[in-house]
């Protein structure tokens, strides 16, 4: 039950924007947008950016084999929206929680704002579980 209401909510968050509400898969548009940069284009590493930092990016197609196969679902997200206190990779990480949230569309309630943001979340936590090898 749950669950259904979760992607309810989801769902209805993505349905208040009609650009959102087209898109087949937000996640990849998401993950190209933010994170390719430096994780590259397929996830593996060695995006762009990657070169200007002092630490290096890792492959985001092995979080599953790092956790005996299981996808770290809860753990990516909490990375990505900046819950865990921690930033990742030690730092560099942006708070990606912030920024979907600064750029969520204007006009509608707090309420829905809250949930455009997980949905964007949820959305790229989704697209790198697709991308496991």
């Amino acid at each position: 039950m749950k669950k259904r209401l979760f992607l309810a909510l989801v769902a209805a968050a993505f349905a208040q924007s009609p650009v959102l509400a087209e898109e087949v898969d937000v996640g990849a548009r998401l993950y190209q947008e933010s994170c390719s940069m430096c994780h590259g284009a397929t996830g593996m590493g060695g995006g762009e950016l990657s070169q200007l930092l002092k630490i290096e990016t890792p492959s985001l197609t092995r979080l599953a084999a790092r956790h005996d196969g299981v996808f770290p679902m809860l753990e990516v997200i909490h990375i990505i929206d900046g819950r865990t206190g921690m930033r990742a990779h030690g730092g560099p990480m942006p708070v990606f929680g912030s920024l979907y949230s600064a750029s969520s569309v204007t006009g509608g309630s707090d309420y829905g704002s809250v949930l455009e943001t997980r949905g964007r979340i949820m959305s790229l936590a989704l697209y790198l579980e697709s991308i496991q090898e």
